[in-house]
């Protein structure tokens, strides 16, 4: 083998390798497709952050249009984006439950009573098990909901005033006029 083959080969395979590697950081994790979309939420029951005698499941989210929002205390855009949910939750537009993930009961409690509780309910999520479930691969997380408990919608990131009124409300709208 030439002795210029020898180099060519690793050099050609590091350029592919960053190629890829900076195709990577170019996608935006926000348009990153869920595989559960058009399908039924996954089945769960925890205990309520509120009160652990009561549980919150998958059949909670039928009958109606809703969001499951997937928050912590520990992160920083659930804090960034809380003001967005008191907002939405206080319009009346669509029922926001909380899935707390992999945190800690009394400082989720705490939490909520500092900044506000814009959930109808909270599933308590503490080791992250129900999560892996959905999806979830970091927090804040939002999931539309239809009528029959199929998730139509997944939003990464926190939700903006923006991403709201453009996303959200129209899809929400929309699947609350669907029969069903």
């Amino acid at each position: 083998m030439p002795r210029f083959v020898r180099y060519l080969l690793p050099l050609a395979l590091f350029l592919a390798m960053a190629a890829l590697l900076y195709r990577g950081l170019s996608i935006d994790p926000h348009l990153v497709p869920s595989p559960l979309i058009g399908k039924p939420a996954p089945a769960f029951s925890l205990q309520r952050l509120e009160d652990p005698a009561v549980t919150l499941s998958n059949a909670d989210f039928k009958g109606q249009v809703s969001l499951l929002n997937v928050w912590a205390t520990w992160c920083v855009s659930c804090r960034a984006e809380h003001a967005v949910l008191m907002q939405l939750a206080q319009s009346g537009a669509v029922p926001i439950y909380g899935l707390n993930y992999k945190d800690e009961r009394p400082a989720a409690k705490r939490w909520l009573q500092q900044f506000g509780d814009p959930y109808r309910a909270n599933a308590f999520d503490a080791d992250g098990r129900v999560g892996i479930d959905w999806g979830v691969y970091g927090t804040p997380e939002t999931f539309v909901i239809d009528k029959r408990g199929v998730i139509r919608h997944k939003y990464t990131g926190p939700l903006t005033h923006d991403i709201v009124r453009r996303e959200i409300l129209p899809l929400v709208q929309q699947l609350k006029a669907e029969q069903g």
